[in-house]
């Protein structure tokens, strides 16, 4: 059993961790995991956890959280006749094939390794959440065929590797093909599940050594930061929709922008000094 005087900041940090993910991801439509996997990252360095596989144990347990999430949201949007099956449905197995590669790659490598693709992959949608412009199209519809069966194992390999959902590349991937970005946003929340399920059954089974693995973690899941982390969510994130309307989330989405890159520096500079 762990010593009271790491659980109790384990259990602090988990939580002002969800507080904050959950009001960020009710004011600004982001995924969780985007927050989570770095969040992750520096509460468990912070208490003493390192070594090769610290950075499994952040995407493991981010992916975890996504699967409520994702499948609360779909349904929502489903209500509201907002989520397309067609797109879901063709381009599931593809996301699904590239969620399982994402697992067997990442357990594969080393956690310094991991967090620089983390970071050049967060400059890349913090730049896309700065700079982006709701006009710019690639086509006029989703890719479909040869592009199709390129894009969609893409949007789960990366996704796995960075321990997020499917927002933060599915909205933008779908908004570029002329999807309305409301279907888009509610579409993305299926790519979630399709991501996380997978992945998260694949990451149980990883072996975690010692100095990587925080206490009451199953393979690479760590089981209070998931518990704590929906918890603290589903309390949260209603506050930072009503936040999100009572004032204009744009400036504030830049805010968050600069916010990410920063942080995806911060783990480039981990990775290589």
């Amino acid at each position: 059993m762990p010593d009271l005087s790491l659980l109790l900041p384990l259990v602090a940090m988990l939580m002002v961790i969800g507080a904050f993910a959950g009001v960020l991801a009710g004011l600004l439509g982001v995924g969780g995991g985007i927050i989570l996997v770095p969040a992750f990252f520096y509460a468990f360095q912070a208490l003493g956890y390192g070594g090769a596989q610290l950075m499994q144990v952040c995407l493991a347990t981010s992916l975890a959280t996504i699967i409520v999430t994702s499948v609360r949201s779909v349904l929502s949007h489903n209500r509201k006749g907002a989520v397309d099956w067609s797109i879901l449905r063709t381009w599931a197995p593809g996301i699904a094939v590239g969620a399982v590669l994402g697992v067997l790659v990442a357990a594969a490598l080393r956690s310094v390794t991991l967090q620089a693709i983390f970071g050049c992959l967060g400059i890349v949608i913090g730049l896309y959440m700065g700079f982006g412009r709701p006009e710019w199209r690639l086509a006029a519809e989703m890719p479909k065929g040869l592009r199709r069966a390129l894009f969609s194992p893409a949007v789960g390999f990366m996704s796995v590797l960075m321990g997020i959902g499917g927002g933060s590349f599915g909205v933008p991937l779908m908004a570029l093909h002329n999807v309305a970005i409301h279907r888009a946003v509610a579409t993305a929340a299926g790519f979630g599940v399709l991501i996380a399920v997978p992945s998260v059954a694949g990451f149980l089974l990883l072996d975690i050594s010692a100095p990587s693995r925080p206490p009451f973690t199953i393979g690479a899941v760590n089981v209070p930061a998931f518990l704590l982390v929906i918890a603290m969510t589903l309390l949260t994130a209603p506050l930072g929709v009503r936040i999100a309307h009572a004032m204009d989330p744009k400036p504030l989405k830049r805010v968050f922008a600069v916010f990410l890159t920063l942080v995806a520096l911060n783990m480039l500079r981990k990775a290589f000094w």
